[in-house]
Formats: structure tokens, C-alpha cells, sequence
């Protein structure tokens, strides 16, 4: 969590008013200028007028949302602190004035419908020199009960959840549909909300980006295969369209770029790199003439990713066809590979892709952009890692989510999956959960042990699961806890929960969304980057 203010660089200050600076012993000896007086205003969203697909990003005011305005009179970083009473207790992150002071605007995100917040700026100059602002107050508006999924949330006798959002990308099963975009405090509660045009499809999903904004991947439910879908926006807190693009702007930039693939939609993931580049994954069909079962021409669907550089232009490109055997498909061929997760790995600058159809995480020779796109291993039943059991079942199989959970990102480290488990092998023979006399399919959550030295594999925890035929998260938290996303249960909830990583592992927290799917829930510390969020509201 930020400092508070009167901790900043370790300084002591006293309390600052608008007009004047109120003396104090250890207060630094420079005067500062007095501060115009800071508002508080409703957060509007404005239409960009920038269509993809035919189709407009909505423009609505967010009654969750305020928009705080100062103008210090030098240079500072400021940030605001908000709450139910004086006492605060959230904050947002620091926003930089211009050189010389100058106004600056922040929006305000995090609270519940119909409520009072106190809020105050706080200004912090390059010396340590604070100041306060006075306190504001702002009314929160209220939202459409029709729009707001139907949450319920429980927590064990004695136990204490995780602290900060939780923070949904979900799919609508109601009529009128409901938010897609969602977060909520750990209570259950709305806290905020983007009410973008539905008709554009399914946050898939949606990440906090360094600068304070949100980027999120739009693509209709079951479109990985279908032609033009899949639109990625980032859009600011009170849900502005800051940057948009759509699957013919990335074709546009391939050809510009020399490259004569065809892509048919983006979907599934999106990783925003330290250098700002952006990769997403991306579907193109090829045509095969008399594969082995299959006579005649089959249109196979196969994975890319597409490196954006910040001027939009494709800095790096990567095909499956050129690196996978196209007769290998375990799972729903032609749909021959399915990728769905993107994580990057710090250490090596490489890429660790999860291909949902053939059950297997592969590590990709990335080196930040300049790497070969060579396949350095595969992960999974039948990849190149020897697991230190001998029944196939204990493999993933149509995982999503693959993400590296230990500070290491090479050699010996952590990497956790929501096994889905839909053709889970159950033995030596290759036969197949569900199929005739074989028990029923079931999903996991599970963290697995990978040496990429000795090229072993080892499960060290799981926790079983109803059987959900998609999406899914497994997160580790900063208490040691597992955050589990359960996408699909009974065909109708999302079931997200918090779990001790222990061998009987025990709920600590619970929350049902009934009637929609989470393709991710994922917890974060705050809606603000490099904040974390204590209190409850």
C-alpha cells in the first residue's frame, strides 16, 4: 500500500492548509505556493466516435467513478486518498504534474453505489515537502439492478480472506444480459464496472496496465475459429476508449509488415511486455490435403502470436504450423490447437504458451523479440518432462491459465494451471475419462514443480474440482493461499474461491455468481497499480 502521507520519505509534516502553510518544527524549510482549490467531480465517459466491426464503444457516465482536479503550483506527485469517514484508508496511485506544477486529473475508483465518500488530495513534492488538500465529498450514483451480477459470498468460521478486488471477466446468461466487466470488494459488493457494448463479445480477458488503465481482449463466446473477431481497447477507469484495434488492423499491419498470413480472430489471451509491446494470441486456418483420417482437404485452425510494437507495427510473428506436427491432435481437430494463455518469463525474455487442444505448455525461444521461435520444450502428457508418477491422470489436460507462480522464472520454478481435465487419460492404454468404463471427468486446480534442468516434473498440490469444461484460474496470493476461478459450474455459476495451499486444502472464501460464466477472476491488490488495498468498505 502507498505511504501514508505523513510518512513519506520518512519525513515528518503537519497538516497544510489551502491558503497557507501551517508551521511546524520539523517542516522543511522551503515555502511552498498555496494550492488552488481541488474539485470533485462525477468521472464522464466521452465516445471516442473510433468504430471497429461496426460497432461503437458505448459512451455512459459511471456512477462509481469521480474525477478529482488539482492544479499545485509546482512539481509533485499526487495522489488521493478516499473512504466512507476522514479516516480514508484507500488510495489511488501517484499521478505526476506537469514540470512546474500544473493541473492534474484522477479518477477515483473503488466504491459502492449509493454512498458518501470522503477524499482528499494529497500533494508530494521532490524535497518531502506535503500537502493536503481539504476534504471533499462525493455521492456515488446508482446502477441499474438489472446490470449488476447476482453475487453471494460466504467466509469460513475463523478465517480471514485476502485482502483487495476481485476483479471478473464474465460472460452473460441473463435477459437484458448483465456487466461483463466487473470488480467487487471481498464482500461481494459492486465497486466497479465497464458498460461497454456487449454485442462486441466477452472481456477475455482484462489486465490492470502499469499506467493505470485497463486493457481488455472483446471476442464473442466460441469465436476463436470465426472470421474478424476479437477487438482489443484500453480504456481508462471511467471506461474512455483510449486505444482501440481489431483483427483487420492487425491483417492491415501484416501486410505491411511483409507477412502474407490471414488471421481470423484474436482470442484468449494478451500479455503486455516491459518494453510496451504488446502480444496477443491469434487464429489462422490452412488447408491439408489427405491428412492420415482425414481425406480430402481439412481447414485446420492453428494458434499465432503477433508481437504489436507501440507504433503499431509487428515486430515479431509466430506460427504453430511452422514448429508443431499438424498430426498430432488429441483433442477437437481441426481446432488443432487452442492456445489460451500467454506468460512471459522474466528471466530468459522467453514465452510459456498453453495449447488447450494438445494438452501441453510449451516454452517458446522469444528472447525478447529476437528469438528463433524454436519450441525449447514441451509440457504435458507426452512432452518432453518425465513426471514423477507414473499414472497419465495426474498431467493436465485442456488447461487454461498457465502461469509462472515462483519469483524464478527459469531453471527450477512453479507454474500453476486450471486443469480442466476434458480428455483426461486415465491410464497406460490411453483410455479417456468419461468414455465407457472409465471414470467421469473432473477439473483441478494444480501447481506443478518444473525442472528444465533434469527436464522433470513434479505435482506438488491440487485441489479437485467439479468437473468445468472451461476457463478457469489458478493464483497465488501473497498470504500463501491458492485463488481458484471455477468457470462453468453446472453449466450455469461461476465459483471462485480462496484455499490454503495445504495438503487438506481448506475454503477460506467463497463467491458464487449465479447465472454467468467467468472465463477469469483473477484477485488484485487494488484497481491501482502498486497498491494494495487493507480495508474493507
Amino acid at each position: 500500500m502507498l505511504a501514508k502521507a505523513d510518512t513519506i520519505l520518512g519525513l515528518t509534516v503537519c497538516l497544510l492548509s489551502l491558503l497557507s502553510i501551517t508551521s511546524c518544527t520539523n517542516a522543511p524549510t522551503s515555502i511552498w505556493p498555496p494550492l488552488r482549490t481541488g474539485s470533485v467531480e462525477p468521472a464522464v465517459v466521452t465516445s471516442t466516435g473510433a468504430t471497429s466491426n461496426s460497432s461503437t464503444a458505448g459512451a455512459a457516465t459511471n456512477p462509481l467513478v469521480a474525477q478529482y482536479t488539482i492544479s499545485p503550483l509546482a512539481t509533485a506527485s499526487v495522489y488521493v486518498e478516499f473512504g466512507p469517514t476522514t479516516a480514508y484508508g484507500f488510495d489511488t496511485s501517484p499521478v505526476s504534474t506537469p514540470n512546474g506544477g500544473g493541473q492534474v486529473n484522477i479518477l477515483v475508483a473503488g466504491m459502492t453505489q449509493n454512498t458518501t465518500y470522503h477524499m482528499r488530495a494529497v500533494v508530494a513534492y521532490a524535497n518531502g515537502g506535503v500537502q493536503y488538500d481539504s476534504d471533499h465529498t462525493f455521492t456515488t450514483g446508482p446502477v441499474a439492478a438489472n446490470l449488476i451480477p447476482q453475487v453471494s459470498v460466504t467466509t469460513s468460521p475463523g478465517m480471514t480472506p485476502a485482502p483487495g478486488v476481485e476483479f471478473s471477466c464474465l460472460s452473460s446468461g441473463s435477459e437484458p444480459p448483465t456487466l461483463g466487466l466487473a470488480a467487487f470488494n471481498p464482500e461481494g459488493n459492486l465497486i466497479w464496472y465497464y458498460n461497454y457494448n456487449l454485442g462486441l463479445g466477452i472481456p477475455t480477458p482484462a489486465k490492470l496496465l502499469p499506467n493505470g488503465n485497463i486493457l481488455l481482449l472483446l471476442i464473442p463466446a466460441g469465436g476463436t475459429g470465426d472470421s474478424g473477431v476479437g477487438e482489443i481497447q484500453e480504456i481508462d477507469l471511467a471506461g474512455n476508449v483510449i486505444r482501440q484495434f481489431s483483427v483487420s488492423d492487425l491483417n492491415k499491419w501484416l501486410v505491411a509488415a511483409g507477412y502474407k498470413n490471414v488471421i481470423t480472430s484474436i482470442n484468449h489471451d494478451l500479455l503486455y511486455l516491459p518494453n510496451g509491446h504488446l502480444l496477443v494470441i491469434a487464429s489462422e486456418y490452412r488447408a491439408f490435403e489427405n491428412l492420415p483420417g482425414y481425406p480430402g482437404e481439412t481447414n485446420v485452425l492453428g494458434s499465432d502470436i503477433i508481437d504489436v510494437a507501440p507504433s503499431n507495427t509487428i515486430a515479431w510473428f509466430w506460427s504453430a504450423f511452422n514448429y508443431l506436427d499438424v498430426n498430432r491432435h488429441p483433442y477437437l481437430f481441426p481446432d488443432w490447437t487452442h492456445a489460451n494463455s500467454l506468460a512471459y518469463s522474466s528471466d530468459d525474455g522467453d514465452l510459456l504458451l498453453s495449447l488447450r487442444h494438445q494438452n501441453w505448455v510449451i516454452k517458446i525461444d522469444y528472447e525478447n523479440g529476437s528469438g528463433s521461435g524454436n519450441i525449447l520444450w514441451k509440457l504435458g502428457y507426452q512432452g518432453d518432462f518425465a513426471l514423477n508418477s507414473s499414472d497419465p491422470a495426474n498431467w493436465f489436460y485442456a488447461q487454461h491459465d498457465a502461469s509462472i507462480l515462483s519469483p524464478n522464472s527459469t531453471g527450477n520454478f512453479t507454474l500453476g494451471v486450471f486443469d480442466n481435465g476434458n480428455d483426461r487419460v486415465m491410464d497406460s492404454n490411453g483410455d479417456v475419462c468419461g468414455t465407457p468404463g472409465q471414470p467421469a471427468c473432473y477439473s483441478r486446480s494444480a501447481i506443478f514443480d518444473v525442472n528444465e534442468t533434469n527436464m522433470t516434473a513434479q505435482l506438488d498440490w491440487a485441489y479437485t474440482l467439479p468437473f468445468s469444461p472451461w476457463g478457469g484460474v489458478t493464483q497465488l496470493l501473497p498470504n500463501g493461499d491458492v485463488y481458484i476461478d471455477e468457470t462453468d459450474v453446472n453449466n450455469s455459476n461461476a465459483q471462485i474461491m480462496e484455499v490454503t495451499q495445504t495438503s487438506t486444502p481448506q475454503v477460506v472464501w467463497q463467491m458464487i455468481i449465479n447465472g454467468q460464466n467467468s472465463y477469469r477472476t483473477i484477485n488484485l491488490p487494488s484497481l491501482y497499480p502498486g497498491v494494495q488495498w487493507n480495508n474493507t468498505q
